[in-house]
């Protein structure tokens, strides 16, 4: 295709649930992909969001449904909030992850909500959505979506880490990009600082002050997924199977939970750097301003640890899904079979138009 340029809205809600984030960005291909962003912004959820959206693995199907419908509608007044406020005008698209309600790759199931065919509708904008679906009926995990924008945008980096609801990673292997969820992060440590009435723990205080337990530690570290290679991903219904049995079963005070599961996370994150010594990684994603985990990861790796401006740690999710939708107006494969294990690369997602 020839060059082109294009106006998008980026829009995507993570496992951490800190809110919807609104990116509205320029891309331009001219040989090498390019991109401008205008105006980012994150919405915070309201507190009966919060609450359902913690909760979807736990309802029923026909009340899944209605949540969906229901989130789609709310989804689109936030996006087209968002729109009237910076006076936006001529996208081309607006491109939305969604919220992921369930995601079970190996059972060939994944739902997104927020993706229903009347949101464009609702905006009267088209919409690229629900990237995820179509790579899981091609046998792969659905995700992460996320390496082809690293490959294509942010190719000087040796790795590109995200520390969100979970830690994800991606990075050039043999000439082709590969990329896996690394382990919990803030969907752990936020779970256990609410406790304490806290959205999160700031910059890792708290964890900070905790004494580590050797023995949780160790049981962490000795999961079955990390013994895994690539592809693999995790999900909500993972966590609470598998790690807060462990946790709450220790029986610590929460200033040692919170020291322990940053350790753990350290010890996972950086063993994923031993492949290129000396590498360069971006670090990007709300888990930066954790300072005790950076100070801890950084501990553990001769790697070079790059932190970029604000609004690439906030909004390079919201951004690359922005781009995805592009490629899927282009036709261009946006999901990696080297990435998620699909037969393979494909160009995912729906087109709705309004």
């Amino acid at each position: 295709m020839t060059t082109r340029s294009y106006k998008v809205l980026g829009v995507m809600s993570g496992t951490s649930l800190d809110g919807v984030d609104l990116i509205n960005v320029s891309f331009h291909f001219d040989g090498k992909w390019s991109y401008q962003i205008h105006q980012a912004e994150t919405i915070a959820y309201s507190k009966k969001w919060e609450a359902t959206l913690k909760r979807l693995v736990d309802f029923s199907k026909d009340t899944l449904s209605q949540i969906d419908e229901d989130y789609t509608k709310y989804l689109s007044g936030l996006i087209r909030d968002f729109i009237i406020k910076y006076r936006i005008d001529s996208l081309d698209a607006v491109c939305s992850h969604g919220h992921t309600a369930l995601h079970q790759p190996s059972e060939g199931l994944t739902y997104q909500i927020g993706n229903l065919p009347v949101i464009s509708q609702l905006l009267e904008q088209k919409v690229v959505c629900d990237f995820r679906v179509q790579d899981v009926e091609l046998g792969g995990q659905g995700a992460p979506l996320v390496p082809i924008g690293d490959a294509l945008l942010f190719s000087e980096y040796d790795f590109c880490l995200n520390l969100g609801g979970f830690a994800n990673i991606s990075t050039d292997m043999k000439g082709s990009r590969i990329a896996y969820d690394i382990c919990p992060v803030n969907i752990v440590l936020n779970h256990y600082v609410r406790q304490l009435g806290l959205d999160y723990d700031d910059q890792g205080q708290i964890a900070r002050s905790g004494n580590l337990d050797e023995t949780l530690l160790e049981q962490l570290n000795s999961l079955e997924f990390y013994k895994m290679s690539f592809p693999k991903s995790l999900g909500l219904e993972w966590v609470e199977t598998s790690i807060l049995p462990l946790i709450d079963d220790a029986r610590l005070s929460i200033e040692d939970i919170l020291r322990t599961i940053t350790e753990h996370a350290a010890n996972q994150i950086s063993k994923e750097f031993e492949i290129k010594p000396g590498g360069t990684v971006l670090i990007t994603g709300g888990g930066v301003y954790n300072s005790f985990l950076i100070e801890r990861i950084k501990a553990k790796t001769k790697a070079s640890i790059v932190i970029p401006s604000s609004e690439i740690i906030n909004y390079k999710e919201a951004l690359i899904f922005g781009f995805l939708g592009v490629l899927k107006m282009r036709e261009e494969p946006n999901c990696l079979a080297s990435v998620t294990g699909a037969s393979h690369d494909h160009s995912s997602g729906q087109v709705y138009y309004q």
